[in-house]
Formats: structure tokens, sequence, C-alpha cells
């Protein structure tokens, strides 16, 4: 599967994730995927309705297969929450009560700091088409609501769980510019390296009668001179340019690569990766 890397340490922790009487396997197995992306793994299940184990909960999580294993099932959530110390509710609905509201972001960090304090903690997350009642949300210590279109404010299980573990795994980021992975390091070019592309495009150009009219021929090295020599090229990137401009110059179209090159073509004492030899 593509994005997995086995070689690598598996991020497992932070609170329990909790769906009430969810109904799809798939959206179950769905669910575990989006955990296993942002290190969470611990999964308890309120009395899905389809019952458990479940396939296509397997099959749908897409190789998240410790965390579908180490699933927990429950008759009720007050059993679910037992051993936490704090909940969070997640709606998206407007509730009239005493229960402070948060912002996916301040319930990551609350739930952060307390995950640092060694607290349980969890998030309730509800039924597919109704979410969570008014007593079940009673039971948590908090709320969490979504920024979304206040007029289509309806997210799918999946997206809810991926949500808030996005942001939970962006609290153990040391800066908000931090990624998973750099690209590799590149040398920049040199300016000889650059004279050199400029030199074998201009070169090309002119056998083949570009510089038309001649009278224009200065402006127009000029401007060529001015895009090809600009910096930022790197060394590959020179390489590349030449061995393309290299290819055209050896081959035709009615004598492509493979059927041999035309004899006595400038090319012939040229390496088609760009290399002069």
């Amino acid at each position: 599967m593509a994005g997995t890397n086995s070689e690598r340490v598996l991020l497992t922790e932070g609170p329990a994730i909790i769906l009430v009487h969810p109904q799809l396997g798939e959206n179950i197995g769905m669910v575990a995927r989006a955990m296993a992306n942002f290190g969470l793994s611990e999964l308890r299940l309120v009395s899905p309705r389809d019952g458990w184990p479940s396939e296509k909960a397997r099959s749908a999580a897409s190789r998240a297969d410790h965390v579908i294993d180490a699933v927990k099932v429950y008759e009720t959530v007050p059993e679910a929450i037992a051993d936490l110390n704090f909940v969070y509710a997640t709606t998206a609905r407007d509730r009239y009560g005493y229960k402070p509201v948060r912002s996916p972001l301040v319930a990551a960090e609350t739930l952060r700091q307390r995950f640092t304090l060694g607290e349980a903690t969890g998030i309730l997350f509800g039924r597919e088409r109704t979410g969570l009642t008014n007593e079940e949300v009673a039971l948590a210590d908090e709320i969490v609501t979504f920024p979304v279109n206040p007029a289509f404010a309806s997210l799918n299980l999946a997206q809810a769980v991926l949500l808030m573990s996005y942001e939970w795994l962006k609290t153990s980021m040391e800066s908000r510019e931090q990624t998973s992975f750099q690209a590799l390091p590149q040398n920049p070019a040199t300016k000889d390296q650059l004279q050199g592309l400029f030199d074998h495009v201009e070169e090309a150009l002119d056998a083949r009668g570009y510089f038309r009219p001649v009278a224009k021929k200065p402006k127009l090295i000029d401007n060529l001179r001015a895009v090809l020599t600009r910096p930022g090229f790197t060394e590959s990137e020179i390489r590349l340019v030449r061995g393309i401009v290299s290819s055209l110059d050896r081959f035709t179209r009615e004598a492509p690569r493979g059927a041999g090159a035309p004899e006595n073509s400038r090319a012939n004492k040229v390496d088609d990766t760009g290399d002069d030899s």
C-alpha cells in the first residue's frame, strides 16, 4: 500500500476513539484507517449495529490491522468511558447547555496536555445519521465542534474522526512547518554549468535557423539567456535539459532512438546525457 513503511516507528498513542452505535462495517474500517494515519490506535465500539468482528471493517481499514485487532466492544456509553478521566463529545448541531464548546485545535491541545499528565482520555462520535443524543453528550466533559459550512454541516463518520486525529498529531509537531519527510537535497548549478546549457541550446537552435530574421538574433539570444541562466537550476536539472537537447539534436521523428542516429550529426560527438566528451 502506498505510504506505508514497516521499517518506521508506528505511532500508537493518544485518546480513545469511541463510536456510538456505528452502523456499517465499512465506516468502522475507514475510521480505523484515519486513526492509523495520524497515530491513534484505541478504537472502542458501543453496540455496533451489525455486530463485531467485521470482515468489511477489516477490508476498509486498508491494513490498519493493529487498530482493528485491538477493538473493544461495549453495550453502553457509560461502560465505554468508565475508565477515562476526560471525554469530548463531537457534534455539528447547536447544543444548549452548560458544557464548554471547543474548536478541534483547542480540543487537541487539551487532550495532549492531559495525555502528557498520564490521564486517560477519549472522544465520542455519534451515529452516522443522527449523531449523539443529548443524554450521551451530557456524559462528556466538553463539546468539540468543527468549523464547517453552516448550511451543509454533516460530516461522515470517518471524516469527523480524521479531522480530530489530524489535529491530535499536529500537537506533537515541533513547529507548523515540520513535515514527515523532506525532498532530496539538490546541488545548485554553477554559472559554468548554466553557460554550458545556454551554449548547447543556442548552437542547436542556430543550426536549425531559429534566429530569424538575423537582425533580431541579438535580442532573441538575450531573451533566451535570461530564461536559461536565471538562478534556481540544479545540477540534475541542467543535465536533464541538456539530455533533451542532445536527443532532439541526434534523433529525428523519421529516425528515432533505437533506429540508429544519422551519420555525421553533431550529436554523434555528444553523449545524450548532456555531457560533452
